[in-house]
């Protein structure tokens, strides 16, 4: 892809449910999702910042595209990576690695995107850089813990943590765990440096 293409995966609700869709075989070009809320049920943008998976919630996401050239801002804070021209309106682009202060490298090929949030997170265009995305995701209230972790009885911006179960035939469950973020709540905290 040129340095002024970018491919995007539009966000758009439909009467279709999403069990799991996996976004890295979706092409370049744009490509819907389904968004319905089910009683009982979250569905999330999962991704990976490192080595860890994280998500944050389906319907505070408008969209995902490759990663495209920032222009950086001077005298900005380390985690702001500048913005970009965004089919004409100027998104400022937060790396979440760098907010986070996530040092470790994601094992294998790294294939960053950014994810644009909705307008009704902040007064601005936001994206957050991620190193990969990896899917959108159905869990019911069960996989879900947020006694240990919410974020509304600590200061982190954690809404809770998921188990993701993969499970094969004829083998135990071997999944692992998903942080749930508060995307709402890291942006709100700096907002004022947007």
């Amino acid at each position: 892809m040129g340095a002024g293409h970018m491919g995007t995966y539009s966000v758009e609700i439909s009467a279709d449910a999403v069990q799991e869709e996996q976004i890295s075989s979706v092409p370049a070009h744009s490509s819907n999702w389904n968004r319905v809320k089910r009683a009982g049920t979250i569905q999330v943008v999962e991704f990976i910042l490192g080595k860890e998976m994280f998500a944050i919630d389906l319907f505070d996401t408008r969209e995902v595209i490759t990663q495209t050239e920032v222009t950086p801002l001077p005298s900005t804070p380390d985690y702001l990576k500048g913005i970009i021209d965004l089919r004409g309106s100027i998104t400022t682009i937060v790396d979440l690695k760098g907010l986070m202060h996530i040092t470790t490298e994601s094992a294998g090929k790294k294939n960053s995107r950014i994810i644009v949030l909705y307008r009704s997170i902040t007064s601005k265009p936001i994206g957050i850089l991620v190193d990969d995305v990896f899917s959108v995701t159905t869990y019911g209230q069960e996989d879900i813990d947020r006694e240990n972790t919410s974020s509304s009885d600590t200061h982190r911006d954690i809404i809770g943590v998921i188990r993701k179960r993969t499970k094969n035939a004829g083998e135990k469950d071997n999944g692992g765990l998903v942080v749930w973020l508060d995307i709402r709540k890291m942006i709100g905290k700096i907002e004022e440096d947007l």
